[in-house]
């Protein structure tokens, strides 16, 4: 230890030093939502999915503004014309511009995997939270509800779904997007439920969580300041690791021609409608499957990066 020059006596400063450096290089002095902050952007792979995803987001919302067509006019005498100046990714069997159907598709395609990650998060939150907080008769009817959900093929049941909605007031709202979005939504919450009831177990024999039962504190105000908040980074993975998700299990209904129908832009359907030209040319093809991949690329990067910022056994 260093000592006063003087009297060769160790002084505190001289101690605290090497510990508040050590604090500081470790994040010391952020919260934690600012340490998972820090640590995120320390990732590049993470950062880079960011970036792909926002720049996609924003192609999404503003491909009005960016498209150099509409996504559904038509070029007569154009028919899968290769890659060109006026149609840089080639057009599509129909004659139609493939960047502008590209940039389009952007929006059904994130949009499921959006709009199906908030369905998800509320009937997990419900059946999870319910399960983890309702009892013993409440855990074990809801898990065996969620055991039958599991028990279920994915797609099998998402196409159940769909043609028993079909004939619902709902399949009319959104140009039917609302019945894929929310078919897919009735089927992904499962495994999302057991992590929340997980998450939620652990937690109610937390000192925390003691402390606040004998201080009074109220099951809901429990939940809501301490439980919950405790229980977000492993959701907020799960839930980034669903949105690609799914994406492609739409455009697996797309490609088999029972998700997003034509004229409605979507790299599921430009995959399914170019497949019977990919020996004559395979642009049609290529780059609505490019974006899929680098959109799922996207958000791996990120999930990956979330999960270690957010995992405290990491720090």
């Amino acid at each position: 230890m260093a000592q006063d020059g003087l009297t060769g006596a160790t002084t505190p400063g001289t101690i605290a030093q090497p510990v508040l450096q050590e604090l500081a290089r470790a994040g010391g002095g952020r919260s934690l939502w600012g340490d998972a902050l820090h640590r995120l952007v320390q990732n590049r792979l993470a950062v880079v999915g960011a970036i792909l995803i926002t720049l996609i987001a924003l192609a999404a919302v503003f491909a009005p503004l960016i498209s150099p067509y509409p996504y559904q006019r038509i070029f007569p005498g154009q028919i899968i014309a290769g890659l060109s100046a006026s149609h840089p990714f080639g057009t599509n069997l129909a004659g139609q511009d493939t960047l502008a159907r590209v940039i389009y598709g952007a929006r059904n395609s994130l949009g499921v995997g959006v709009f199906v990650q908030f369905v998800i998060l509320v009937i997990a939150l419900v059946v999870g939270g319910g399960a983890a907080l309702g009892g013993k008769y409440a855990d074990a009817l809801l898990m065996r509800l969620t055991d039958v959900v599991y028990a279920f093929p994915d797609l099998l049941f998402v196409i159940l779904l769909q043609q028993v909605l079909a004939g619902t007031r709902l399949a009319a709202y959104m140009g039917g997007l609302f019945v894929v979005f929310f078919a897919i939504g009735l089927v992904g919450w499962v495994n999302l439920a057991r992590l929340i009831r997980g998450q939620m177990l652990s937690l109610r024999t937390t000192d925390y969580v003691i402390a606040a039962e004998a201080l009074g504190a109220t099951r809901l105000r429990i939940v809501v300041r301490h439980m919950l908040p405790n229980t977000l980074s492993p959701v907020i993975v799960a839930l980034t690791f669903g949105v690609p998700s799914a994406i492609f299990t739409e455009a697996a209904l797309s490609f088999i021609g029972i998700g997003i129908q034509p004229p409605l832009a979507d790299w599921g359907n430009m995959i399914y409608d170019g497949y019977g030209a990919v020996l004559a040319t395979p642009w049609p093809i290529f780059f609505p499957a490019l974006a899929l991949a680098i959109t799922f690329l996207s958000f791996q990067f990120l999930g990956d990066g979330l999960r270690d910022a957010l995992d405290p056994r990491t720090r």
